[in-house]
């Protein structure tokens, strides 16, 4: 059987199947694997170990040896990302209070702020070049909630103590730092990173209940082409003004698979998010798999426009 080709063929695959299956066995059988012990351990209790273990893989690939172009039009891409998921959503949580049409702030910050690494390494290996490549290093810091859950506290939408602020980044620091101490780590665990993103997925799918979900479908697409569409526009506009073609911009208009676990991430550190907190993870798998199948769509129609621009040359 070919599973495993199977769950790829789906956008965040390894993310969003065992994501909907946690979901699917939360809302059916709830207690089945709650049986003690270790396999109890894979139910929604185990969620924040996986997510550490994963943001300190994330940390050992940030390596300090990139480029001065590269780094200034990464941070350029970054500012530019983060910045228009900041506007928006405090205008959200200020003219709409925190949700409109059916989108809350919670959802809009964690799917627009966070790019599918994957995804733009492999779309600007394919169209852009190495120094596109190269702007994901500075990018990487979106990676995890801990710039979403920065945003809110100091917008004054959560309280959530500065300490649990810093265990949540202080996983991806350590990685960081072996990372750059030691090649071989880096190399290490960068290769084995994938291996633990479906046991996240699918303990944070176990949190979530589908009947409490059942109105993410229209919202959730439409949260998908926003963060094509907007992030797109800012981040092709920011790459071209710090010299670059448009491509790196384009390939960063998505948002990552591991955003689904944002929302729970910040209702773990303050729960007056936890009842929001379902429904938001859902519409932000739902724009991990449109902005999956558009932003390639973007980033192949800026390469091209580029090439025919250069031909007329």
């Amino acid at each position: 059987m070919k599973i495993y080709q199977t769950i790829n063929k789906v956008p965040g695959g390894l993310m969003v199947v065992p994501l909907f299956i946690g979901m699917l066995l939360n809302t059916f059988a709830p207690n089945a694997l709650k049986i003690g012990g270790f396999t109890q351990a894979l139910t929604n209790q185990g969620y924040p170990t996986f997510l550490a273990m994963y943001l300190f893989t994330v940390g050992t690939k940030m390596t300090l040896n990139a480029a001065p172009t590269m780094l200034k039009r990464g941070f350029g891409i970054l500012f530019a990302k983060v910045g228009i998921a900041i506007a928006i959503s405090l205008a959200i949580a200020h003219f709409f209070n925190g949700d409109i049409v059916g989108l809350t702030t919670l959802a809009v910050l964690a799917a627009m702020n966070d790019t599918n690494g994957g995804m733009f390494l492999a779309l600007t290996s394919t169209f852009g070049s190495k120094e596109d490549a190269g702007t994901y290093v500075p990018q990487s810091i979106e990676t995890g909630p801990f710039l979403t859950m920065l945003v809110l506290v100091g917008a004054g939408l959560a309280v959530i103590p500065w300490m649990t602020m810093f265990s949540v980044i202080a996983p991806i620091i350590a990685g960081a730092i072996l990372g750059n101490l030691d090649s071989d780590l880096r190399d290490f665990f960068g290769k084995h990173e994938p291996i633990i993103i479906p046991f996240m997925a699918f303990t944070l799918g176990q949190g979530i209940n589908l009947s409490a979900v059942t109105t993410a479908g229209l919202p959730g697409i439409l949260l998908g082409l926003s963060v094509l569409v907007i992030t797109g526009i800012v981040c092709i506009l920011a790459d071209r003004l710090l010299g670059g073609s448009g491509v790196a911009g384009a390939a960063a208009s998505s948002t990552a698979g591991n955003a689904t676990g944002t929302p729970q991430a910040v209702a773990l550190a303050d729960p007056s998010f936890a009842a929001i907190a379902p429904l938001a993870t859902v519409q932000v798998a739902a724009s991990v798999i449109v902005t999956a199948v558009l932003t390639p769509v973007l980033t192949a129609y800026i390469y091209r426009r580029n090439k025919k621009k250069l031909e007329a040359q």
